[in-house]
């Protein structure tokens, strides 16, 4: 982007809105993203200026409708949640947090290369997806259908987990060494009582373990909880500094 004005120390300061950007930009198309920026250009160039790092995040901004403060406190805790538990888990690195969406929050997880073919990191890996809903279950007393509902939903996905977990990853509790795919689980699980109540075992383990964690690490999940609020949007870096700063209680 040469026609952005530039500012002193800019190589650590443009770093630095460079993340805040990538991370409001979350669930942005390819597509949007060229909008806004020539929207952006053309802005400027109206005022007869250079385009500014501003104008951009202005135009992220006006492309989604505001969200009531009662969503955008409970995406905050959604995904504070996830936040919260993929770090104490130490899954890997955090890369930013988005609930300036309207439909929903969004988080940039990374994972670490090695140590994901253990029944310890699935279990881990459950934990983490059900953690948003154990963070609404903790703040708010009550549960939001955001869990769940859709094929990419945390519920979705902890399901087909803990499904392959029993069926084709050879760790469950009967006949592990089968391996027994199927395109449909919730249409073997509907069949089989036995197996979806194991299934449904391993999601009640991993929401419990979750709900532990969040309680044990209150004092940075309330912290991310109210910075993410506030901010709508955070970079990795400001995550892990709430998260590194947490005093266990």
């Amino acid at each position: 982007m040469s026609d952005v004005a530039r500012t002193p120390n800019a190589s650590g300061a443009e770093a630095a809105v460079l993340r805040r950007l990538a991370t409001r930009a979350m669930g942005l198309t390819g597509a949007d993203i060229e909008r806004i920026v020539r929207e952006a250009r053309l802005k400027a160039r109206r005022g007869k200026r250079a385009m500014r790092y501003q104008d951009i995040e202005d135009g992220i901004r006006s492309n989604r409708p505001p969200v009531p403060i009662d969503l955008r406190w409970r995406f905050a805790i959604h995904e504070a949640g996830h936040a919260v538990v993929h770090h104490a888990l130490d899954l890997g690195p955090i890369r930013g947090l988005n609930i300036d969406t309207g439909q929903g929050g969004y988080n940039l997880l990374g994972f670490h290369p090695s140590g994901n073919d253990t029944p310890e990191w699935h279990a881990n890996m459950l934990a983490m997806l059900m953690a948003g809903r154990a963070a609404e279950a903790l703040v708010l007393k009550r549960i939001s259908g955001g869990s769940g509902g859709t094929d990419d939903s945390d519920l979705a996905r902890a399901t087909r987990m803990a499904f392959d977990i029993e069926r084709t990853l050879g760790f469950g509790a009967e006949h592990p060494l089968l391996y027994r795919p199927h395109r449909s689980p919730g249409d073997v699980l509907d069949r089989n009582p036995e197996l979806a109540a194991r299934v449904h075992d391993r999601l009640e383990t991993a929401l419990n373990q979750a709900t532990a964690i969040l309680s044990e690490r209150k004092s940075a999940f309330n912290g991310l909880i109210k910075a993410l609020s506030d901010a709508q949007a955070l970079d990795g870096a400001v995550v892990m500094r709430i998260l590194d700063g947490d005093d266990r209680e």
